[in-house]
């Protein structure tokens, strides 16, 4: 019993380094999106994690007659001070249908503001198969004051995935957006009234003396 029980304790510590670790890796992939988009979005290509999608040109020439549900989600760092969400939850397409949606963000500070999204999509294993032909992420989107944009998505599910026993059982794909402040947006300054003003002054005198001869 002894011998059993220090088994099982030394299974117990391995299995919780094992999810320490993961938890870190999630943490660090995490901290890279917010730091680097573009270093996310190449981590994300190389190795697939978060359901790395595959981007399209053309639409597939079969459509079959199993439907699938897409699902949208969206969420905002906290460091953004944007509203964020999609149009629409949900829409339910054949395999190999082409389907279009929009997203929608407001910024609402007092000045303007940047944002780069990322993207995931659970079941992780269906991402090889979720095809965008139109995008907004991993693209800085940069919003005034108050201002609202509607961004697109346009998508179809591959119909490899038919071939693929794995998938058999996915009947609901999510599609998660997450936009985090775009640390490398510059805006432009506006001007004061001080820095203005000499500029009037000149023009005025210019006009004046155009009159006076």
């Amino acid at each position: 019993m002894t011998e059993r029980h220090q088994d099982t304790a030394q299974q117990n510590r391995a299995n919780g380094r094992v999810a320490l670790s993961l938890a870190g890796v999630v943490v660090a992939m995490s901290g890279l999106a917010y730091a680097s988009v573009p270093l996310y979005e190449l981590f994300c290509r190389v190795t697939g994690f978060g359901g790395t999608t595959q981007v399209a040109e053309s639409l597939p020439e079969t459509i079959s007659e199993r439907r699938i549900a897409v699902r949208f989600n969206a969420d905002v760092n906290p460091n953004l001070p944007w509203a964020f969400q999609p149009v629409e939850r949900e829409v339910s397409l054949q395999v190999g249908e082409s389907g279009l949606v929009f997203y929608r963000a407001t910024n609402r500070a007092a000045r303007p503001t940047a944002g780069t999204a990322t993207f995931n999509v659970t079941p992780l294993k269906a991402g090889q198969y979720f095809n965008k032909v139109q995008c907004f992420c991993f693209t800085e989107q940069t919003l005034a004051p108050g201002e609202s944009m509607d961004m697109a998505v346009s998508f179809f599910v591959d119909p490899a995935i038919e071939e693929d026993p794995n998938l058999d059982e996915v009947r609901t794909i999510t599609l998660s957006y997450t936009f985090f402040p775009d640390l490398d947006a510059a805006f432009d300054e506006p001007v004061s009234l001080s820095e203005a003003a000499p500029e009037r002054a000149a023009s005025g005198t210019g006009v004046a003396e155009s009159a006076v001869n």
